[in-house]
């Protein structure tokens, strides 16, 4: 089972994305993924939330959105209430004009999704820039004794060991670079597959619906402006998260890597896991950036596992260790 394309209604608040196209898996029927909307200070944020259990809340990559976790959700939510949200400026969540793109200013807008909630305790997955985020919120909450982040996951996260993307990156945060991608990837849509084959080990297992999927928030939500703005921010933010690693070293953490990554070097799985006291490297090989989508089975497998193993407990609420 997944996850249909986004539905375009009159009335978005009530909207609900129905699950089709593959018959239900066994252990989800009963599931329902549903759209809802959340006003907060900087735009109005996207999410889809299914599931029961403990709050589990999925951060996209820089060109994702909720849509890339169209093969994940259903697979968890017999485990946990999976919230997928899209980012203000990315899919098809609204921004105000100015708004911040730092990692920080994005993960200070994750735990106001939570607070808003009532989430009073949560496990946290991030991928790629979202696993910059991830690891962005999990600092602040550490700096805040904030207990209710339990349990990390990072898929690929952008780290401070990875080469890949530290000159490109700025180049296209630049005033030349943003225009020059803006005027070419932004605007032909046959260049869509190259930049997408980049991130999968193998094109052939890229899935038949993702090339419409990631053009809908270049159509509907200016998204290639949003990742300029994100970029921008590249080298400072790589800085930041060097500086709140150390912190975060006491969360029970998953890493998950495809081999053959070309968006974060897989090399900098090993340095990243060793900032961690308690955390398990699971890697696919000859898989690229996506495993999600790329290997979807074996990447639900490998999460449902982490999330229901009693090698790696919730720790206790009152824990109070984090330096």
């Amino acid at each position: 089972m997944r996850i249909s394309l986004p539905i375009e209604t009159q009335n978005p608040g009530e909207k609900f994305i129905p699950a089709a196209e593959r018959p239900t898996s066994p252990g989800t029927a009963g599931f329902r993924v549903e759209e809802h909307w959340l006003e907060l200070a900087d735009g109005r944020m996207r999410y889809l939330k299914a599931g029961s259990g403990r709050a589990l809340i999925l951060i996209h990559g820089m060109m994702g959105y909720s849509f890339s976790w169209r093969f994940t959700i259903p697979a968890l939510a017999p485990h946990a209430t999976v919230y997928a949200i899209d980012n203000l400026g990315a899919g098809l969540s609204p921004a105000t004009e100015g708004m911040g793109c730092t990692v920080r200013a994005t993960a200070e807008r994750v735990l106001q999704f939570a607070d808003a909630l009532g989430i009073t305790d949560f496990d946290l997955l991030g991928t790629s820039h979202g696993g910059g985020v991830a690891i962005m919120v999990a600092a602040l909450c550490a700096e805040r004794k904030d207990a209710r982040l339990q349990r990390l996951v990072l898929v690929a996260p952008v780290n401070p060991w990875s080469p890949h993307g530290k000159r490109f990156a700025p180049f296209l945060g630049s005033a030349f670079g943003s225009l020059l991608f803006r005027n070419t990837i932004e605007r032909w849509r046959s260049l869509d597959y190259l930049w997408l084959r980049r991130l999968f080990g193998d094109g052939a297992r890229i899935p038949p619906d993702s090339l419409a999927g990631y053009r809908i928030p270049v159509q509907n939500n200016h998204g290639f402006r949003h990742a300029s703005h994100i970029v921008r921010a590249w080298t400072a933010d790589l800085a930041e998260l060097e500086r709140g690693l150390p912190k975060i070293r006491d969360y029970p953490t998953l890493l998950v890597w495809g081999t053959k990554d070309r968006a974060v070097d897989f090399h900098s799985a090993e340095p990243l896991r060793q900032n961690f006291r308690d955390a398990r490297l699971v890697a696919f090989e000859g898989v690229g950036h996506l495993p999600y989508e790329e290997a979807p089975e074996d990447f639900n497998r490998a999460l449902i596992d982490f999330l229901t193993s009693s090698q790696f407990p919730v720790p206790s609420s009152q824990k109070t260790g984090f330096d």
